[in-house]
């Protein structure tokens, strides 16, 4: 039996049943439902020739057409489903629930599968996405110049019990001219979208959610708009940490990547750098000096860092300077910093 489901519904569903998104590979790679399988029932060549006799001819010749294409592939799409869900119970969806999700549905309702169909398709779930970000969320902001290790102390935060999601990763960028380090390959924006909106849904919106001071911008990918402002207006932890001690930290980070990545990227930058201090870094780099190498593009990004930090409401930023490279001590102590801050309602009491 074919049982039709809200994508709201079937997220709350236990992890055990599988879930086929149906559309070409073209629309899985440019977004999907995260744990989604594809099982393309048309391949993007394909789609294109039934949406064009779709709108030149008509439905039913469409339709007639899509049976044509797949008559073969069917017992290879039940098949591949009994991989993915050996157990037979398994949902399904494409575009807006329609006629894609419909046939491969009926296929393994007849086989014998236990079927979910996603009513509204993808589209919903693209609507479920963006009502996640326009939720209000306890967020807590930690800050800091570049290599005051926020990522680090973020992750050891998570460790001892803490919520947090961290958006370079999502984003699969170090937020910076270098940030893919010469081996990440950023999601498209809408997947972004929908791994953020996925790490949401898995956290307790009443409780703190702790996430890193980010521009609106990592690399490529946008932060979505109200999550931003959220993150804008949330408290945050500046961490102050000494200029020799970041600097040791990211030549260690980033003085084993490759030294025409490195030259490439201090090239991008060149305007906000300056010519002569850029010619200068890429010496450093070509001499693996890395440590000058460090100095120079830190005067850029701390200058940045300062810009932003001078923006934000100063009523809810608190310094906390930290030492050494104990990031889980350091974690513990911005507990302890933090426990002491009002709430936005008890600074205006």
């Amino acid at each position: 039996m074919v049982k039709p489901i809200l994508i709201k519904a079937f997220l709350q569903l236990k992890a055990d049943i599988a879930l086929l998104d149906v559309r070409t590979p073209a629309e899985f790679e440019h977004g999907h439902i995260p744990g989604a399988h594809n099982l393309p029932l048309f391949s993007n060549d394909e789609r294109v020739k039934v949406g064009t006799t779709y709108k030149q001819v008509g439905r039913e010749e469409a339709i007639l057409l899509g049976f044509d294409l797949t008559g073969s592939k069917w017992s290879g799409f039940i098949k591949d489903a009994l991989l993915i869900a050996p157990n037979k119970k398994i949902a399904v969806h494409c575009w807006r629930g329609g006629m894609r999700s419909g046939a491969m549905a009926w296929a393994l309702d007849l086989y014998g599968f236990e079927v979910y169909v996603i009513q509204g398709g993808y589209k919903k779930y693209r609507a479920w996405v963006h009502q996640q970000f326009e939720a209000k969320y306890k967020l807590k902001v930690l800050g800091g110049m570049t290599g005051s290790g926020k990522t680090k102390i973020l992750h050891q935060l998570k460790a001892i019990g803490e919520q947090m999601i961290d958006l370079e990763d999502l984003a699969q960028h170090q937020g910076s001219s270098y940030g893919t380090m010469n081996k990440m390959t950023q999601p498209s924006q809408e997947q972004f979208e929908n791994n953020l909106a996925n790490e949401l849904m898995a956290l307790d919106a009443a409780q703190s959610i702790w996430v890193e001071d980010e521009s609106l911008t990592i690399g490529k990918r946008s932060i979505p708009n109200s999550f931003w402002y959220q993150m804008r207006e949330a408290a945050l932890i500046d961490l102050k940490v000494d200029l020799e001690h970041r600097v040791i930290s990211l030549a260690a980070e980033y003085g084993s990547l490759d030294k025409d990545f490195l030259a490439d990227c201090t090239e991008r930058i060149r305007k906000r750098l300056g010519p002569e201090q850029t010619k200068n870094a890429i010496i450093a780099i070509r001499e693996n000096r890395m440590e000058d190498f460090i100095r120079i593009v830190l005067v850029y990004y701390d200058k940045t860092y300062r810009t932003g930090l001078s923006k934000r409401n100063a009523d809810r930023v608190f310094s906390l300077a930290i030492k050494g490279t104990d990031h889980a001590s350091h974690a513990n102590q911005i507990l302890s910093f933090t426990s002491t801050i009002p709430s936005p309602q008890q600074a205006l009491s």
